[in-house]
């Protein structure tokens, strides 16, 4: 087995991820040799050595880790990303996790902007296999404040798995996570620089904040999906267009869910020139307001982010209707975003982001209605136009 910093792991010559892909392991038997199926059917032995087997180990429990990670840090991503084809599944695992560990460090309360910017800079370094991951999570860890989750320490903790599992994908798949976690390392931290209660300055700062932490990885599963299924190679360009819209209305969603809990940590995301439009001071509401003039720039905002979703369908239209996991991940992701719009545009004088919170029954309501609809497109046009009615729409739709 050869292996390096960024390498893919190798087994008796062939790649781990070959091994788990594209060939698939069928048992690891106490001497050193490995059996394994190809796509023929016929059946190959390896030659694996006592490293080999150590490292293959690692990796399955890092693999381990990661699921119950991602069960931890995200219920959405944990309930979408096993619909993907096996084969994506740890790779937009893995890339969840790297931005978690990001957003880590951009969400402490108590780390200064410039020690973040500088604790990024050293993330892209491990992910690029540039310095040692186990050193790293020591460091952060104990600079990372006591009033951060404890999923997110143990997230930091567990660097050095989340990496290898960075380093055993293939050379595509490692680009693609490693460009991901550089554009948004940097660009959380030029954010952070700036971030108060005074909001943001206009929509083209939003529109440049959302794809910062969201448009981009949005750009990272194009590369993945792309790689994956070669009929949407014809697409990419489009995809890779539509695919920071598709993170700008997630993104956006999020946001108005949670400008109050970000309030109270001194955060606005809101753009000011926005609400200074319709009379309205960003800086100057409080939790719950019922300023005309604040939910009058609130309901332009819905706008815009439903509007995002629409080109998120575009997007999840192009993947072919055979692959119907890969269409799930994504509008499970629209619908539950569309959801929360009209829970906010019910109650636009919410206080907090748990009042807008949609139901473990809608979430069931929505994968029933993914799995009844996915494979036409046309019943899946009707339907988001049937769930979108009630938000209020502005005249253009935002086109990538």
């Amino acid at each position: 087995m050869a292996t390096g910093r960024g390498a893919q792991i190798r087994v008796g010559g062939i790649g781990l991820q070959d091994l788990q892909n594209g060939l698939g392991i069928v048992t690891l038997p106490p001497d050193d040799r490995v059996f394994v199926h190809t796509r023929t059917n016929t059946t190959r032995s390896l030659d694996v050595t006592r490293q080999d087997r150590m490292l293959m180990a690692a990796l399955e429990r890092a693999l381990a880790y990661q699921a119950q990670s991602l069960q931890v840090v995200s219920r959405t991503f944990a309930l979408t990303i096993p619909q993907l084809p096996e084969a994506l599944r740890d790779a937009v695992g893995n890339g969840y996790l790297l931005c978690r560990i990001a957003d880590t460090i951009e969400d402490d309360p108590d780390m200064p902007w410039e020690k973040k910017a500088c604790w990024q800079a050293k993330f892209l370094q491990v992910v690029e296999g540039a310095d040692d991951p186990a050193a790293f999570a020591a460091a952060l860890g104990a600079d990372l404040s006591p009033e951060m989750p404890e999923a997110e320490h143990d997230l930091i903790r567990h660097t050095p798995e989340v990496v290898a599992i960075t380093h055993s994908l293939n050379p595509t798949q490692q680009a693609a996570l490693s460009r991901c976690v550089r554009i948004m390392g940097m660009g959380m931290a030029e954010f952070q620089q700036h971030a108060s209660l005074q909001g943001l300055a206009d929509m083209a700062a939003l529109d440049r904040y959302c794809y910062v932490v969201a448009g981009v990885v949005g750009e990272m599963l194009t590369s993945l999906f792309v790689e994956f299924e070669p009929l949407l190679a014809e697409h990419d360009a489009e995809m890779q267009r539509l695919a920071v819209s598709f993170g700008q209305g997630l993104q956006m969603t999020n946001i108005l869910k949670d400008i109050w809990d970000d309030w109270q940590r001194g955060v606005s995301w809101m753009p000011r020139a926005l609400f200074q439009r319709h009379g309205c001071d960003i800086a100057g509401v409080r939790p719950g307001s019922r300023d005309p003039a604040f939910q009058a720039g609130l309901t332009e905002l819905l706008g815009i982010a439903a509007n995002h979703l629409q080109n998120a369908l575009r997007y999840t239209l192009l993947i072919p209707a055979g692959q119907t996991g890969m269409r799930d991940f994504c509008l499970w992701a629209i619908a539950m975003a569309v959801l929360t719009l009209r829970r906010i545009a019910e109650n636009p004088a919410f206080a907090s982001g748990s009042e807008v919170k949609i139901s473990r029954r809608s979430v069931h309501r929505v994968v029933f209605l993914s799995r009844l609809l996915h494979r036409s497109d046309a019943l899946l046009q009707w339907s988001f136009r049937v769930g979108v009615k009630p938000l209020p729409l502005p005249s253009a739709v935002a086109q990538p």
